[in-house]
């Protein structure tokens, strides 16, 4: 059973959807590991931190969560944009909606949340939200 670091996630993808410049998944690592010590919380190891997130990057782009930037809207081959699947997904996991602590369990059932059959199974299911 695969397991994911949701917040680490939520993070991604909002610079996605909010950048246009170079995307740096390492960098977000660190501004979210700091956000969760700021708050009391533990992080673990940055540098797993900052590893899984480039991971993350390649497995988001792979599995068809984000796609690169088109030129025409700025794409410079280090920029990406959501594609329909990851705001289906981001709104899934969003921390400021309410209840979204329930979707991420309920992805957290599954074998790999993310792989790209699995996750539209499961969220095409109106109960998930």
């Amino acid at each position: 059973m695969t397991t994911y670091n949701w917040d680490l996630i939520e993070r991604l993808l909002h610079e996605v959807q909010n950048g246009e410049g170079s995307f740096a998944p390492r960098k977000y690592a660190e501004q979210e590991a700091a956000e969760k010590v700021m708050a009391g919380e533990s992080t673990g190891n940055l540098d797993v931190l900052k590893t899984t997130a480039a991971d993350y990057e390649a497995l988001l782009l792979k599995r068809g969560f984000i796609e690169s930037r088109p030129e025409e809207e700025g794409g410079n081959g280090e920029n990406f944009i959501l594609t329909p699947r990851g705001a289906q997904l981001l709104a899934l996991i969003d921390s400021s909606i309410p209840g979204h602590a329930h979707p991420r369990q309920v992805l957290d059932e599954q074998a790999d949340a993310l792989e790209p059959a699995t996750f539209d199974d499961v969220a095409s299911k109106a109960a998930i939200a």
